[in-house]
């Protein structure tokens, strides 16, 4: 046997209604969809339920399985610690999912464990809690998200399936996630107009079986929707590889602005057509060469100085170690002006480093950026320095600042327009781009750009703007 049924559960604490006290009535339609999930695994007689969730052990370069015979919690962190969830992990089924992995160079396993309670993890112990409530005891395995590529989570529903396979386990997908947490002014996060339409692709996705969709949608627009559960969605999708399914979705609502889906998908064969893997490395490859066919001068220094710099440790001097290429395209303007900048780097939409300058630091606009970009890749201290096998995977912006400007307080700042300096007393500073998805206000930029200098949330500080030219 392999994957026998899997399913898309939202994973609200007041579903429970130890939690709840009463609140849960307000999302009776997805308390429906809990039963009636639970009712289906229940029947299905499944020996592992595999929990995907993204509030599991998570890191940026690695996908976190549980260890261990056992885990269990309570919602004490939601002001309920009489509701307790206890699973016994399924270790034989582990090891194999690891053996696969690695198989594949999937970087992923039970490396890293922070701790064997399930009390942090809400979005296994919600949807279990209904589970085991229909009867379901079986073992599980608990899985994280990571800041790895869609693909990597695909690949890493499709070891599971083959793990299954091999030890001829009849298993249950339960992908745990929300939807937009942006979905209304409701939210305690607020409203972003892309709340809803994340919430109607995902919809879509589910009530159609299209999971190419859950690969591809834009990894901007799941930024300003402020997402949950995608990379669960896309681990789940991986077990499907290769198989027709019947498609439902059985419910969708989102009373507190937040989105909860619920859906159902029963495999029904094999289907080669639904190699959603193999359909997204081809769309992957063309996105990533349609941009770099359009990067202006600009961002082409930093590709050409980061590269040089990762692959053997060289600094470009500007214009003359540039390739001819691109030496034929230098505007006057980046030899002439002298600026600040900032080069980002992202890798499969997420962020791979960001350094630049509030104010010129070279002799021409060209340098700086060369320079920067350099910084960008090898010394931010966020993340570790690029690899030469990631190189083709990246894709640069650069931005050129102008003379950043005093203001008085925070009514002269706009996060689409504006980008702003915090300064401390001390000369502690925290600076933030503008029009950066997923900042939609005033005080989540400042909050950012204090968090990023180290200053405290009450301390004293002295603000100012500045407008950027942004180069893609």
């Amino acid at each position: 046997m392999s994957i026998v049924g899997a399913f898309v559960l939202p994973h609200p604490p007041l579903a429970v209604a130890g939690v709840g006290r009463g609140e849960e009535a307000k999302i009776s339609t997805t308390l429906a969809g809990y039963r009636e999930v639970a009712r289906r695994i229940a029947a299905l007689e499944p020996e592992t339920v595999v929990v995907s969730s993204p509030h599991a052990t998570a890191y940026y370069d690695y996908i976190h399985i549980s260890p261990g015979a056992h885990a269990s919690g309570d919602f004490s962190n939601f002001g309920d610690p009489d509701d307790e969830v206890s699973v016994d992990y399924d270790e034989e089924l582990v090891n194999v999912i690891c053996q696969q992995a690695a198989a594949v160079g999937l970087p992923a396993g039970i490396e890293g464990e922070r701790g064997s309670s399930l009390t942090d993890d809400h979005g296994t112990m919600v949807p279990l809690s209904f589970v085991q409530a229909a009867g379901v005891r079986c073992p599980i395995v608990r899985i994280g998200i990571s800041g790895l590529s869609p693909l990597d989570h695909y690949d890493l529903g499709r070891c599971v399936a083959r793990a299954a396979g091999k030890l001829d386990r009849r298993v249950v997908w339960l992908a745990s996630g929300d939807l937009s947490h942006k979905l209304s002014e409701a939210s305690p996060y607020g409203y972003s107009p892309d709340g809803p339409v994340f919430d109607e692709v995902m919809c879509e996705a589910f009530s159609s079986g299209d999971f190419l969709r859950l690969l591809t949608v834009d990894r901007g627009l799941c930024e300003r929707a402020a997402e949950c559960g995608l990379r669960s969605f896309q681990m789940m999708a991986g077990s499907l590889d290769g198989r027709s399914v019947s498609a439902e979705l059985i419910s969708h609502e989102g009373p507190f602005g937040i989105g909860y889906g619920v859906a159902a998908f029963a495999p029904t064969g094999a289907d080669p057509d639904r190699r959603f893997g193999e359909r997204y490395r081809e769309i992957h490859a063309r996105r990533i060469a349609e941009v770099r066919a359009a990067e202006d001068p600009w961002v082409g220094v930093a590709r050409a100085s980061a590269e040089s710099w990762v692959r053997s440790r060289r600094r470009l001097e500007v214009p003359d170690d540039l390739p001819q290429s691109l030496r034929d395209r230098i505007p006057e303007e980046l030899l002439a002006t002298r600026a600040g900048c900032f080069c980002s780097v992202k890798k499969n939409g997420e962020l791979r480093g960001c350094i630049g300058t509030t104010s010129p630091t070279r002799g021409c606009l060209a340098q700086e950026i060369a320079d920067n970009a350099v910084s960008a890749v090898s010394r931010d201290p966020r993340f570790d320095p690029v690899t030469p096998d990631e190189l083709d995977e990246l894709v640069y912006d650069v931005d050129v600042l102008d003379e950043p400007q005093d203001i008085a307080g925070t009514d002269e700042l706009d996060p689409r327009r504006y980008g702003v300096i915090v300064s401390a007393a001390d000369g502690r500073r925290g600076l933030l781009l503008p029009d950066l998805d997923g900042v939609d206000t005033v005080d989540e930029q400042v909050s950012i750009a204090r968090r990023k200098g180290g200053i405290g949330p009450d301390e004293p500080v002295s603000l100012q703007r500045f407008e950027v030219t942004r180069h893609v």
